[in-house]
């Protein structure tokens, strides 16, 4: 298969954790770099599949990319393949060693690729001796969201926007919003390993004196002339590189919207660039968010008065960390923090409002993929008089994902028409824990995603 939307090989993809409530997301990280091929050597890189590859003499006759490696992969002309990494302070270790890891391409439609899911299936790699499992391709998007009526100065499909409580309490229709990520995709990188490697002192959740952590995602590109394959890891955990090697974070995400609703414009390249434990120089925008105001103009509902020593304490703190009056004090940094203590809310019990609708195992606390967070972050940022008004986007779930109401038992591809399992409303149940993507040939982005047939 030609070129499609790829991973980065200049890119180090990171997932930094905080594991001792210090603040500094640098007791334990996992890195990620990818490598990509166009096969066979020599051939020509055309954004086809099979075309290139001179022994194919004949499209029809074959019966398409069924397999990542070996008979059957050879319609991927262009291929990626990528090493995952484990750094512990100063020890690193790569993880799933043995045959290659490949990401599983886009799913261009089903004349080329005629089995999504078997083919999906094969880029989930397992180490038996521990669980883990990990995965870099293609998914379906589950983040909804109305983006244009938001863009369009907060011009919500109703005015005032709010929900009713029965609206508010159903997770499986969107009463007056449009859901501008309906039919997308998003290249995933998805990594499960036990507790007990997260933990500081590799005790389970109910025994280590540390059960609540914090981390963020990270990339960071090559600069100088670097490849992010000879990036090692730095003091500054993002890494240092030789003597004149070094890479440049170009991005970070903890919280969901932070950078979208709380930085201002001006300062979100500098944000970028921060490592969270220096929030302290953003912590102004905590403490009188402009998103706030914003929202007081609009719709006239009451925001809290300022400054914002909640936002404060429930972003840039862990629980029973004191403020500084109402300064954020020390440790002071933007961090996604789960309690690990938690017990997972089966898919179909999950409440896409979180905390807010009793949900515990939802954000703030962590954030799982189908959470309402465009939701909850207005309620939050709006204060009390918008939780009780039930002010929201419109959009209270991912319709129409592939699989939605698949439930063929455990196991994904592990045996013939063995699907990946989906509730009605779009969450899935199995790793990676997001839906199969859109096929290529059958999608258009109308009106929320329509499909051609």
């Amino acid at each position: 298969m030609g070129r499609t939307i790829e991973f980065d090989n200049r890119v180090l993809y990171r997932i930094n954790i905080d594991n001792d409530q210090d603040g500094v997301a640098d007791d334990l990280a996992y890195e990620f770099r990818f490598q990509t091929e166009t096969r066979p050597v020599g051939g020509l890189n055309f954004p086809l599949p099979y075309v290139g590859n001179p022994n194919i003499s004949a499209v029809p006759q074959l019966q398409g990319i069924t397999a990542l490696d070996g008979s059957g992969s050879e319609g991927l002309t262009r291929r990626q393949f990528y090493t995952v990494t484990e750094v512990r302070g100063n020890q690193r270790r790569q993880l799933f060693q043995g045959p290659k890891l490949f990401a599983v391409p886009s799913n261009v439609g089903p004349f080329t690729i005629p089995d999504y899911e078997d083919l999906a299936s094969q880029g989930i790699y397992e180490d038996n001796a521990s669980g883990a499992r990990v995965f870099a391709g293609q998914r379906a998007e589950t983040f909804y969201i109305d983006l244009g009526a938001v863009f369009d100065t907060v011009n919500l499909r109703r005015s005032p926007p709010l929900l009713t409580k029965q609206e508010d309490a159903n997770d499986h229709a969107n009463p007056f919003g449009v859901n501008r990520f309906s039919g997308t995709n998003v290249h995933t990188i998805a990594i499960e390993v036990p507790t007990a490697w997260i933990t500081g002192d590799g005790k389970p959740a109910t025994d280590t004196a540390y059960p609540i952590i914090g981390t963020y995602a990270s990339t960071a590109r090559s600069v100088g002339g670097a490849t992010a394959a000879s990036v090692t890891r730095g003091a500054n955990g993002d890494g240092a590189v030789g003597a004149a090697e070094t890479v440049a974070r170009v991005s970070r995400l903890a919280n969901p919207l932070v950078n979208e609703l709380i930085i201002d414009t001006p300062t979100k390249n500098g944000w970028n660039a921060t490592q969270p434990q220096n929030e302290a120089q953003f912590q102004n925008f905590y403490q009188n968010p402009t998103i706030a105001q914003a929202l007081f103009l609009i719709f006239g509902l009451q925001v809290p008065s300022t400054p914002r020593t909640d936002l404060m304490q429930l972003l840039l703190k862990y629980p029973g960390q004191p403020l500084d009056d109402t300064n954020c004090g020390t440790p002071c940094s933007e961090l996604l923090r789960l309690d690990l203590r938690s017990k997972p809310t089966p898919a179909e019990k999950q409440k896409r409002l979180g905390g807010l609708a009793g949900d515990a195992a939802g954000f703030p606390n962590g954030r799982r993929p189908n959470d309402d967070v465009t939701d909850i972050a207005i309620r939050v940022v709006g204060g009390t008089a918008y939780v009780n008004a039930r002010v929201g986007d419109g959009v209270n779930f991912a319709n129409g994902v592939p699989g939605a109401g698949t439930s063929d038992g455990p196991g994904y591809g592990s045996v013939d028409g063995n699907r990946l399992d989906v509730t009605k409303n779009g969450i899935a149940k199995e790793f990676p824990f997001l839906p199969t993507p859109y096929d290529g040939r059958n999608r258009r982005h109308i009106d929320g995603g329509n499909p051609c047939n």
